[in-house]
């Protein structure tokens, strides 16, 4: 999978990030900013690919909340 990296230099850092993914890191450096954005990357999609069940979910006042449980052997 190719994705890409937007690397603009901020006021004390450079600030990397993957618009296919919506994902944003730094760095002090170039090399750094975009190591920290693959790691982000490499762990957003495994995460992602752990199929999630949603047991119930739950209203406590204003939030809903999502009890769930991951399956990783499916």
């Amino acid at each position: 999978m190719d994705l890409t990296a937007v690397i603009k230099k901020g006021d004390k850092q450079f600030v990397a990030l993957c618009p296919e993914l919506d994902i944003v890191s730094q760095g002090y450096s170039i090399e750094e900013a975009s190591g920290n954005l693959k790691e982000a990357s490499d762990l957003f999609i495994e995460t992602m690919r752990k199929p999630v069940l949603f047991r119930s979910v739950r209203q406590k006042g204003s939030h809903i909340i999502l009890v769930n449980e991951t399956f990783s052997n499916l």
